[in-house]
């Protein structure tokens, strides 16, 4: 059962992905949580708080993606961009939060602290893919790949031809050795 914070963080989330940041209102979440917005500050006193609480989740979300790419069966480099294709969603809800805080990543007052947190991402999926891939570039390359993939889910480009991202694990993994 997810908690009010929860819900307002959701709802934070919804708003930031679908109408932008200057929608994401304190009284716009407080409406889409369905929470009073006394409510909401009692978890959040300010915007910067609530967006302070979005970093927090991105990092929680983020450990705890890299430790399911860590142990996923099929290896870090298949979970990472079965994660990255367009339509597909970290078992951890990391996508929609990374989504999220991308949104807030040019604002004046929560920009560097997104820009720092989405970077401390992208350290924490590498380091997971070098536990699978020995050479930095090459693991380095993988993480780009996954990139462009997720790329695709922002704009809502399909993948080219008839690439699948199976086709392209497998090719990786011929690579990979």
């Amino acid at each position: 059962m997810s908690t009010a914070r929860d819900r307002v963080l959701d709802a934070y989330e919804t708003l930031l992905i679908d109408e932008g940041p200057a929608s994401a209102t304190l009284e716009a979440v407080a409406a889409a949580a369905e929470v009073s917005k006394g409510g909401l500050l009692y978890h959040f006193g300010s915007k910067d708080a609530l967006a302070e609480g979005l970093l927090g989740r991105l990092r929680e979300r983020s450990a705890t993606d890299v430790a399911l790419m860590r142990e996923d069966p099929g290896g870090a480099v298949a979970y990472y961009l079965k994660t990255s294709v367009p339509g597909a969603e970290s078992p951890a809800g990391l996508t929609r939060t990374y989504l999220a805080t991308l949104r807030i990543a040019d604002g004046s007052t929560t920009g560097e602290a997104a820009r720092r947190a989405l970077a401390g991402v992208d350290a924490d999926g590498l380091a997971a893919l070098r536990t699978q891939i020995d050479d930095p570039v090459l693991a380095w390359l993988v993480q780009l790949v996954g990139d462009g993939l997720y790329l695709r889910t922002l704009t809502g480009a399909p993948l080219t031809g008839d690439a699948r991202v199976d086709d392209l694990l497998d090719r990786l993994n011929d690579l990979l050795g």
